[in-house]
This record gives structure tokens, C-alpha cells and sequence, in this order.
């Protein structure tokens, strides 16, 4: 599917009609039994996308790793893990997918690579070696009152702990801004960029069909690498600041975007921490006759998933603040740039738990995924999330597998922390929650696998999974597929114009998508209580779709009638001026 882009202007590419699905492979669907997701499982499941109404699957990595960080450690960009299976399986999936008109994209991991990459281990062999100024090596420093660490600078590693690793046979320190086995990339210098831009034409050769390009606001780090300022006296600290979206990183994006993306029809994703919306164009704008316009056709931006720190428990939903934040990034690009919308990745706690309630699980699926499927831009499904899958309650630390949390307890427990609060804070926000295995069926093991796999599997399996659902004409699946089916059919709903409808409202998200003679009002209730929506319905139009299920007929009429929305109630109307 791959060809050189045509140099006029697309009014509407094709990944702007595109839903997306994202797939963890490690825990999406186990072909060999062997207890690990694989990519042949991944073909067993085409048509099951297909079904859905995919159009764009993102997969999470499947290189040659040893697997510190479950694959974004990559030790070989151009081997598979032997977990996952062959370059000749990769090569099935793509025409596999292209059969059925699913396009696939691959995560790409350019801000660092693993310790046993080859690279890096002719980098660390000693300080003369052609590859040492590939990776950022840096002398130790002496330890003061005021920034107690041997190492370089007072930099915490986005996993926790110091983002220097000292490495004895160099007696030298190296940069890791995730784990300890993930040394970053120095992009400063022209022979790492050549090669990572010729890693990735080597994959668009085999036919895939773009990016999500990870970590990608990271490249660039602060210029002589300072401490920062510590008034708590802390051992290391947040160094977000110093590495991320810094002046200077345009340059590498534009050689990135110029010399990697340029020459292929392709669909990039940049993920984009620490972008904001006043940002963004430099980022995602679209090209113009005199401009090439932005580096990526979207970006992941992050500020409406941080409305909670990763140590803080999420209690408390601030609708009113969610509302401003997306709606800041639908302004923002308006005419100008393309939004990805999503409330899940693996990289986050499930959706429901963390922006709704499980106690009002239908519900609260169903009224996040019309909230946030609708707006303007490309959306995206993580596995699960169409079935409603929810957080997992851990009762051991020792279950979690993620790095990251690994690391948290350690820094928890160094502030005093007892192994009863770690846990609660874990059980909300822990990454681990949606790198679950899928839910296929009610069988053991949720049909993942024949085997106990290698995370285990959320005990609800049996209330909750896809042949459940595929059966039952008013479950979360099928809604999420009359979504799908509505933004296909209705080209307004993905170019109309997006506008906020009850701003400060702190139960109700309203809005409208609206061009021309079409207006579509979308309204959620994403709270636990029947709330009034200050709008005349009855000037709304006709109501297409909602999630009250015939057994609450009652409900969809006295809200017609009383403008009382119940819990977690989704309504999408469409009115002909």
C-alpha cells in the first residue's frame, strides 16, 4: 500500500477516515501456546478487526529485545523477538492486513535503544570507540550539600531513581531518561540519524504503512545537561523540564520528517509529551503550497491523561478542566492540523476506572466512548476498551511486572511508604492494568491461551469478553461499532467543526460537530448522578444513537421529556437546518 506521496494537496487522506486499533502483542492473542501473544495470533484476529470496522491497527513493538521494558528496549530493529515469531510472519501480517484493508503501523523507538544493542555495546567499550558519541557519556561529579549524587547532574529517570547508569569499565556515566537498560540516543550526532533513517526506509520497503513514534519529544536534551534547581534537597529529581520539547528539537524532527517520512505515503503519530496545544503546529500542521507543513499527521498529546500525577490517587475527575484541555486541542488544530483522540494506551490505567466508574460499567464505557470518539480527528481503540475491560485489583506487589512500577515501590517505600498505600496507588494507575490479555471468551484464561500467560489474566474474564459480546445486540461492543459505523457513514462527523456546549458544566460534556446544513450534538453525562442538561433537546433534531438499552426505554423518553440525563447516559442527535 505503500507509494511516493503525490505532491497536490489530499482534502481528506485516508487516515482521517481511519479508526485505529492498538495491539499490545504481547497480550493480544497467544497462536502457539506458549503463554505470550504473538504475531500470528494477531493474523488469527484480522477479521474480528475487520468486524469491528478497523481500518488502522498501530502495533506495540515486536523487535529483537531483551525485554526490560517489554520491547522498547530494542537490542535489533530489523530482527523479531523469537516470542513473537519471524520477519517472515511480519511479512504475512502486512499482507494479511492489506487483504482485508487494515493498513499497519509499527512502533518506532528512536530516543533510545536497549544496553545490548550493538551499538551500544561497541559505544561502552571504551571512550575512543567510533560509536562512544552515539550515546550520551558523561564524567561523574563530586557530591555537594546542595545536590548530594556522584552523578553528572540531579536528573530522575522518568522510571524513577537516577537517569545515569555509571558503567565501571569507562569509569563514565551514560543518560537513560527511562530504564537503566534504555541509554538514549545522542542525536546530536549525523551518523545516528543516517542510521535510524535507514533502519526506517528498510521497514517501509517491506510495506508498512507509517509510525507511532515513541518517546519523540525527548530527543533533544538541554544544552551542557545542568542540574536542576533542588530546594528539597532530593537525591534526583523531576528532570521533564530539561529533556522534553526543548529548544533545538525541531531541527532533528524536520530531518526526521525531510528524509525518513517524506518520500512515502505514509501515516505518522508522533507521541508528543510535553507538547502543548500552542504548540502544535510545528508539529502537525498541515502542508501548504509554500510550507511542509508540521513533522507528523498527529500527535498523541498527553496533558488531558495528566490531569493526575503518576504518585497521585485519582479520586477526583475534574470534568471541567478535562473539557477545557480538549477542547484547547480542537481549537488549536481547527483547519490547521489533526487531532488522535484517545482515553487509552498501554501506557496508562483502563479508561473506565480512571475517568468513570466501575459501578456503572456499561454506562461508563459507553458514555466515554461517544464522548470522545466523536470529535474531530483520527480515533483510537486500545485492545479491550471495546469490550470495556477494567482495571485489575493486585494484592501483592510482587504481581506487577511493568519497570516502571517496579521502581515506584522502591521509591515509595524509600519515603516511608507501607506496602498497603503502595498497593492502593498501584491499583489505579499502574500500566500493568491494560497490558492484561485480552478477554477473548469465558474459557480459562479468557481464551489468550491454553496456558497461563506470561501476566495474569483479570479474574472477570467470564462476565467480560468479546464472544460474550458479539452475542448480545446491546453490549459495549456493539456499541462501539454502531460508533464506528456512524463516523464512517457521515463524513461531518469527521470534518464538521467541533463546539463546546456547556463549558463549566462539572457532570455534562456536551458538544456539537457541525458543517454546513448539519449539526450533531453529542451529550454525556459522565458522572454518578441524574443530572439536568441545560439544553432544549427537542431543538437538537433527531436522537441517532445512545446507551440506554430497550430495557430502559423509560429513561430515553423522560430525558426527551425532562432534559434528566442518567448516570453515565450518552445521547448523539443530528439536526438538517
Amino acid at each position: 500500500m505503500n507509494h511516493p506521496n503525490n505532491t497536490s494537496a489530499i482534502s481528506l487522506a485516508w487516515w482521517k477516515t481511519a479508526t485505529a486499533y492498538q495491539i499490545y502483542p504481547r497480550s493480544f492473542f497467544d497462536s502457539n501456546q506458549d503463554g505470550i501473544g504473538d504475531i500470528a495470533g494477531i493474523i488469527a484476529k484480522l477479521d474480528y478487526l475487520v468486524e469491528l470496522g478497523i481500518d488502522l491497527v498501530w502495533i506495540c513493538p515486536f523487535y529483537q529485545s531483551p525485554n526490560d521494558d517489554n520491547g522498547y528496549d530494542i537490542s535489533d530493529y530489523q530482527a523479531i523477538h523469537p516470542d513473537f515469531g519471524s520477519l517472515a510472519d511480519v511479512d504475512r501480517l502486512i499482507n494479511a492486513a492489506h487483504q482485508r484493508g487494515i493498513r499497519i503501523i509499527m512502533d518506532l523507538v528512536i530516543n533510545h535503544t536497549s544496553d545490548e544493542h550493538p551499538w551500544f555495546i561497541e559505544s561502552r567499550h571504551n571512550k575512543t570507540n567510533s560509536k562512544r558519541d552515539w550515546y550520551i557519556w558523561r564524567d561523574g561529579s563530586e557530591a555537594t550539600a546542595e545536590k548530594p549524587t556522584f552523578e553528572p547532574n540531579n536528573w530522575e529517570s522518568i522510571f524513577h531513581g537516577s537517569a545515569w547508569q555509571y558503567d565501571a569499565d569507562t569509569a563514565q556515566y551514560y543518560l537513560h531518561l527511562f530504564s537503566k537498560k534504555q541509554p538514549d540516543l545522542n542525536w546530536q550526532n549525523p551518523e545516528v540519524k543516517q542510521a535510524l533513517f535507514s533502519m526506517i526506509h528498510w521497514w517501509l520497503a517491506r510495506g508498512i504503512d507509517g509510525f507511532r513514534v515513541d518517546a519523540i519529544s525527548h530527543i533533544q536534551k538541554q544544552p551542557g545537561l545542568p542540574s536542576l534547581p533542588n530546594p528539597n534537597g532530593d537525591n534526583y529529581v523531576s528532570s521533564f523540564d530539561y529533556h522534553m520539547n526543548v529548544d533545538g528539537i525541531e531541527q532533528h524532527l524536520y530531518e526526521l520528517r525531510d528524509q525518513a517520512f517524506a518520500p512515502f505515503d505514509i501515516v505518522t503519530v508522533g507521541e508528543a509529551n510535553g507538547v502543548e496545544a500552542q504548540d502544535a503546529l510545528t508539529w502537525v500542521a498541515e502542508p501548504t503550497e509554500n510550507d511542509k507543513g508540521g513533522v507528523f499527521n498527529m500527535i498523541f498529546q498527553f496533558e488531558h491523561m495528566k490531569l493526575w500525577s503518576e504518585e497521585q490517587n485519582r479520586d477526583q475527575f475534574d470534568l471541567v478542566e478535562f473539557k477545557q484541555i480538549l477542547t484547547r486541542w480542537q481549537n488549536a488544530l481547527e483547519g490547521k492540523g489533526w487531532n488522535a483522540l484517545y482515553l487509552e494506551n498501554h501506557d496508562q490505567a483502563r479508561s473506565i476506572n480512571t475517568f468513570a466508574s466501575s459501578n456503572y460499567w456499561y454506562g461508563s464505557a459507553t458514555a466515554l466512548a461517544a464522548c470522545y470518539f466523536l470529535m474531530k480527528g483520527t480515533p483510537f481503540i486500545y485492545q479491550g476498551q471495546e469490550i470495556g475491560m477494567v482495571n485489575h485489583t493486585f494484592i501483592a506487589l510482587d504481581d506487577f511486572n511493568d519497570v516502571s512500577a517496579k521502581n515506584l515501590i522502591i521509591k515509595l517505600q524509600q519515603q516511608g511508604k507501607t506496602e498497603q498505600q503502595i498497593l492502593e496507588l498501584l491499583n489505579q494507575v499502574s500500566r500493568d492494568h491494560s497490558r492484561l490479555p485480552m478477554q477473548w471468551n469465558k474459557l480459562a484464561f479468557g481464551g489468550f491461551s491454553e496456558v497461563a500467560p506470561w501476566l495474569l489474566v483479570n479474574p472477570n474474564y467470564t462476565d467480560i469478553n468479546v464472544e460474550q459480546q458479539q452475542c448480545d445486540p446491546h453490549s459495549i461492543l456493539q456499541f462501539y461499532k454502531q460508533l464506528i459505523a456512524l463516523r464512517k457513514n457521515n463524513q461531518s462527523l469527521i470534518t464538521g467543526r467541533y463546539q463546546l456546549l456547556l463549558e463549566n458544566d462539572a457532570n455534562i460534556y456536551a458538544y456539537q460537530r457541525i458543517e454546513s446544513d448539519l449539526t450533531w450534538t453529542v451529550i454525556t453525562n459522565l458522572s454518578e448522578h441524574e443530572t439536568k442538561v441545560d439544553l432544549d433537546v427537542a431543538q437538537l433534531g433527531e436522537l441517532v444513537l445512545d446507551n440506554q438499552t430497550p430495557n430502559n426505554d423509560n429513561t430515553r423518553s423522560d430525558f426527551m421529556a425532562t432534559q434528566l440525563a442518567p448516570a453515565y447516559a450518552a445521547y448523539v442527535f443530528v439536526k438538517k437546518q
